[in-house]
């Protein structure tokens, strides 16, 4: 249990100063928790709110060991970190979350699909691959065939990372010279996601699972719906699972797990974030307590909040707009938040890039068609471009 929480100084470390760490330190404002937020720059967005902002870089290990010293609690927002200092730190007694030994594991997607694997965990075939010319031979062999799906081991997000190879011409345009999870371009009816919290008390609360809709350009999430439009019975399943994939990795703090629902009605996982999630910004607006409360509730071990629904909710992301680049301008911002039960979470990145996350929309409504309708006109009149172009 957090030995203090107001007016008491205790100190929430956070690894990562983009729109995660900025949406953690604001919801930790409402509770007095003092936050430390390490990054490579005072101009990223969580450094605007947070209450101390060290610049540094969070995959060298002494800027995170040192950072790591000075706080009571430490948890990321962004998985790609040194883990061997977290590792080393833990050693020395401080409480970090989540736990190294699982983050290590989570951050190489090979990793997490032989976790799930050991763990009797539903999850699609798959293959470790060193680079391009072992894929290549893998199919000249007939141990691999098109079309399939390409994962970078490592440091994939948001999109990059990851490579659909539907063709032969596919594999001289697309395909990635990097260690690489290869799985098959399975047969999707929907994909979902669980968001999962656990304290070290043992405690675990789930979200109703989301549907999420992704742009097929950009291959990130464009819109999230909640409720998702499955069965009971697939989202009682896919909670289970959560719940299980958790306590397995022995987590406190926030889990993220991304679902495919086949057309057969299984349910598999894709993969997994150990921290607030894109898949569950739409709390902050529709449910009882938001994902990032939760996060905070559960690392410093204080009862994790109710997870229901308050609303039905359509989550949009606001990307900047494709060829654009430089200095963001917010077209048709306006007639957007004139929209009835929309709520704006503009993340203060002053340069766009094209599909970069800038903000994203949450629109609450008791009928979710009209969310969804809402949504989309968002979707479609408000353009992120830049103030040159």
């Amino acid at each position: 249990m957090a030995k203090a929480l107001i007016n008491d100084g205790f100190r929430v470390g956070i690894l990562g100063g983009g729109q995660l760490g900025k949406m953690l330190a604001l919801a930790a404002q409402n509770w007095e928790l003092t936050t430390w937020i390490l990054d490579a720059s005072s101009e990223f967005p969580a450094a605007q709110v947070c209450d101390h902002f060290v610049a540094g870089n969070f995959k060298d290990y002494d800027d995170v060991y040192n950072f790591g010293k000075q706080v009571d609690v430490l948890t990321i927002e962004i998985e790609h970190v040194n883990t061997d200092a977290l590792l080393q730190l833990e050693k020395e007694g401080v409480i970090v979350h989540p736990s190294p030994a699982a983050l290590t594991t989570i951050k190489d997607k090979g990793l997490q699909k032989l976790f799930y694997q050991a763990h009797d965990l539903p999850t699609s075939p798959f293959q470790l691959l060193d680079d391009a010319a072992a894929i290549k031979q893998a199919i000249q062999d007939g141990q691999l065939q098109l079309p399939f799906v390409q994962k970078s081991r490592t440091a994939g997000y948001d999109g990059k990372g990851v490579a659909i190879i539907r063709t032969e011409a596919d594999l001289d345009n697309l395909l990635m010279d990097a260690p690489s999870m290869i799985e098959p371009l399975v047969d999707i009816d929907k994909e979902l996601a669980v968001i999962v919290a656990r304290n070290p008390s043992g405690d675990i609360q789930a979200f109703p699972p989301v549907e999420m809709e992704f742009n097929p350009t950009a291959n990130l999430v464009e819109f999230l719906f909640c409720p998702a439009n499955i069965s009971t019975e697939v989202a009682d399943r896919a909670t289970q699972i959560a719940r299980q994939v958790i306590e397995d990795f022995n987590i406190c703090g926030l889990l993220a797990v991304e679902f495919f629902l086949t057309n057969d009605g299984e349910v598999l996982i894709n993969e997994v974030a150990p921290r607030p999630h894109n898949s569950g910004h739409h709390t902050i607006d529709s449910a009882i307590t938001s994902q990032f409360q939760q996060h905070l509730r559960a690392i410093v071990d204080l009862p994790l909040g109710a997870t229901d629904a308050l609303v039905p909710a359509v989550m949009v992301n606001l990307l900047g707009a494709p060829e654009h680049t430089g200095p963001a301008h917010y077209e048709g911002l306006s007639e957007c938040i004139a929209q009835p039960g929309t709520h704006f979470h503009i993340y203060g990145k002053t340069v766009t890039k094209p599909f970069r996350k800038m903000g994203h929309a949450t629109v609450v409504d008791q009928d979710l068609e009209a969310a969804k309708t809402k949504a989309r006109y968002i979707n479609e009149h408000l353009r992120i471009v830049s103030k040159e172009a």
